[in-house]
């Protein structure tokens, strides 16, 4: 087998993937999701209907596929970090890593007002809970399998690492829905920094 053929064509299906969720992205903050068609995205992507169907079951999936990454990617940096570094460091490191991925569609520019308008829509959308749902339950439950490996404990079996994985995503949500609902938006590394923060001092009242 061609190790590098094999490595080049899964990159190559992986930046296939991602600019269909950004293109799902982007089309339904400007349009609204019931004025996106299956075949717009797959247009804005460069890519054939047919193909789009080869990642995505519907514009629903392609949308909520970028939050399935960025949790692979806490959970991927997490099981990086130093095994003796305290959990909620862990965390948060691992936190700061996975929001660190890039964002074509605003091009590094600072959203502006209308773009975060759009998001806060597309993320209330009714037909969409279902999918982030789901890429919640199965964001948390590749958190618990690190937090179980970290801890010595079962994921299957012991409270700890599915609280922890729990905790983590009510956090991470909290972070995206203060960051829509601020004006402007807050850059995300200081929410994420005091959220989990919060977390690592064991949640003390306000003052």
């Amino acid at each position: 087998m061609d190790i590098d053929g094999a490595g080049l064509r899964e990159r190559k299906k992986q930046a296939t993937r991602i600019a269909l969720s950004w293109a799902a992205i982007r089309l339904t903050v400007e349009r609204g999701l019931d004025n996106v068609r299956v075949e717009d995205i797959a247009a804005a992507a460069g890519v054939s209907t047919r193909t789009f169907s080869n990642y995505f079951g519907s514009k629903g999936e392609a949308i909520v596929a970028r939050h399935h990454d960025r949790a692979r990617a806490i959970a991927a940096a997490l099981r990086e970090r130093p095994a003796d570094e305290p959990i909620w460091t862990a965390i948060t490191h691992a936190a700061l890593a996975g929001f660190a991925l890039g964002e074509p569609v605003t091009e590094g520019r600072p959203p502006d007002r209308s773009w975060v308008e759009g998001l806060r829509l597309m993320v209330a959308e009714p037909a969409l809970q279902s999918e982030f749902q789901k890429a919640g339950a199965a964001a948390e439950a590749e958190i618990a399998l690190v937090v179980a490996e970290r801890t010595g404990t079962d994921a299957a079996t012991d409270v700890y690492p599915r609280l922890v994985a729990g905790v983590v995503g009510a956090a991470l949500s909290v972070v995206t829905q203060q960051w829509l609902v601020t004006d402007p938006p807050r850059p995300m590394e200081d929410l994420l920094r005091d959220v989990f923060g919060r977390l690592a001092a064991g949640l003390p009242e306000p003052r």
